[in-house]
């Protein structure tokens, strides 16, 4: 594709309460939420000048890299549940540069401070060199996998 330029990427995840999905994945990656549109102090400011009721002012939810590097993650409510492990996941470079033992200290600190925001623990993967450096799979608070790594 000669001359095309390269692509933004968002990430929309279907959830049942994207606010809070939001908040978890900002905790998560170092996001900030997305501010509200210029002359309002808030979101709930805002909606309610829209004419938006207040049952759909969580219908959505969004957040971005404030350095401006990562994809900005979007949120957007579902009626249904997951119903099956999502194909594509989410990656967290949480231990970069890091081998062995170190990396998996790092790996399993990360993971309890997420529990604590309330994601879940499944599973962990021992580092098998030369190609698998360990890793920890987790899910956020609504199901959706993703692997410290």
């Amino acid at each position: 594709m000669s001359g095309s330029a390269g692509r933004e990427v968002q990430v929309t995840f279907d959830a049942a309460d994207p606010r809070a999905l939001s908040v978890f994945w900002c905790a998560v990656l170092g996001y900030e939420l997305d501010p509200p549109p210029d002359g309002f102090d808030d979101w709930d400011a805002a909606l309610e000048a829209f004419g938006v009721p207040p049952e759909r002012r969580n219908d959505a939810s969004a957040c971005h890299d404030p350095a401006g590097r990562g994809p900005r993650l979007f949120f957007q409510r579902v009626p249904e549940g997951a119903a099956a492990r999502n194909r594509v996941h989410l990656d967290v470079r949480a231990a970069p540069g890091q081998q062995a033992e170190e990396r998996m200290a790092t790996l399993e600190a990360e993971c309890d401070r997420l529990v604590a925001l309330g994601g879940v623990r499944v599973e962990r993967h021992e580092p098998a060199p030369p190609l698998g450096l360990g890793h920890v799979v987790m899910t956020d608070p609504e199901g959706n996998v993703f692997c410290l790594d």
